[in-house]
């Protein structure tokens, strides 16, 4: 009984954890369009650097300089958009060719 009631908690904090993390990224702009990740990736950029800074004062330890990306969210969401669009229209045919592939392969096995 005991068991259940912490599986339970447990379960329950991930969800909630998890629907929090949603939540910020939807209200944040991230599950928006390509530009409004943009722009969310830009104010991000101009808010972690002075965060960590005062973060290191306050710890007092240095962190290793950041590597510089170039990364567009525009780019990738128009680019994972049309693979997944790409995918759903071989869907059928994919589909279709694996069936005969596998039917004849169950036929050669049963001569």
């Amino acid at each position: 009984m005991i068991l259940k009631q912490i599986l339970t908690a447990r379960f329950a904090t991930k969800v909630t954890i998890a629907g929090g993390a949603i939540y910020v990224a939807y209200d944040s702009g991230l599950l928006g369009d390509g530009k409004e990740g943009s722009v969310t990736l830009g104010r991000a950029k101009a808010a972690i650097p002075p965060a960590v800074e005062e973060w290191v004062k306050y710890f007092g330890f240095e962190l290793p300089a950041t590597p510089k990306i170039e990364f567009s969210p525009l780019d990738a969401w128009n680019s994972g958009v049309q693979k997944s669009i790409h995918a759903l229209s071989v869907a059928p045919s994919t589909v279709s060719d694996y069936t005969k592939q596998g039917l004849k392969y169950v036929k050669d096995l049963t001569k």
